[in-house]
């Protein structure tokens, strides 16, 4: 069933509307007709079953069917700026595999870099992404997507920081990540952030930066993995490790 965000709180019986650009998805591009079913979330996360109204321009609020899908934790990605469509793979993928936010950064060894109004757009463009992953993937948060200065990324509050570290990975050091994500089932309510280089990975002055800020360094498996794959790999673990194993 086909599923949309609103911006406003509802509740049973009401009668709404969604977004232009929406209601022109539900009724010009999916052809739907008076009492088509649809789910809608609304700013309180809350999921309801709408049915679309006679003029094709209102919604009928009916059943609450909550029930959370959002990972135990929040889980905040950060990810430095790579070539090509990737930043727009990693915004989908992410999204449909739980994360709360999603960061791009320019380190040292980008070799894009985004500027100006340019900035803009793109935060734009991969938000839509986000928006559209997150009613596919039928979540009830869509996820934040930001630029922040590297600067910004040593400032982070979040209870359990972390960073994907390459020669980690080379030494077959994985005991920081269970430990990481045994910590994060003790505190189901805290928060994550990973940080990923980009293909060229991260330079050693912001690995000190970085340690020095309070992110541990963790191995990813005895693999090296794409810098597009990665995030995708820890949000996995992450998942297995906080809604599977913990079951």
């Amino acid at each position: 069933m086909q599923r949309y965000f609103l911006k406003t709180a509802v509740h049973q019986d009401d009668i709404t509307s969604l977004s232009e650009t929406d209601q022109n998805h539900l009724v010009r591009v999916l052809r739907a007709q008076a009492g088509t079913e649809i789910e809608v979330v609304d700013i309180s996360q809350k999921v309801y079953i709408a049915v679309l109204s006679d003029d094709l321009n209102h919604i009928k609020i009916e059943a609450d069917i909550t029930k959370s899908v959002e990972l135990p934790i929040d889980v905040t990605i950060a990810c430095g700026l790579s070539k090509g469509s990737k930043s727009e793979f990693i915004v989908k993928k992410a999204t449909e595999l739980g994360a709360k936010k999603i960061v791009f950064f320019e380190s040292k060894y980008s070799v894009v870099h985004w500027q100006g109004k340019n900035i803009d757009k793109k935060i734009q463009r991969l938000n839509k992404i986000a928006q559209g992953a997150a009613e596919q993937s039928h979540r009830q948060v869509i996820p934040t997507i930001e630029y922040l200065t590297f600067t910004d990324i040593l400032k982070t509050n979040n209870a359990i920081k972390l960073v994907a570290y390459e020669e980690s990975a080379k030494q077959n050091e994985t005991a920081k990540l269970v430990q990481l994500l045994n910590q994060a089932k003790q505190n189901m309510s805290g928060s994550l952030i990973a940080l990923f280089g980009p293909e060229g990975g991260i330079a050693p002055e912001e690995i000190e930066q970085l340690t020095d800020n309070g992110f541990e360094l963790a191995g990813l498996g005895p693999r090296i993995m794409r810098a597009e794959t990665a995030p995708l790999y820890l949000l996995s673990a992450i998942s297995y490790s906080l809604e599977l194993e913990s079951k």
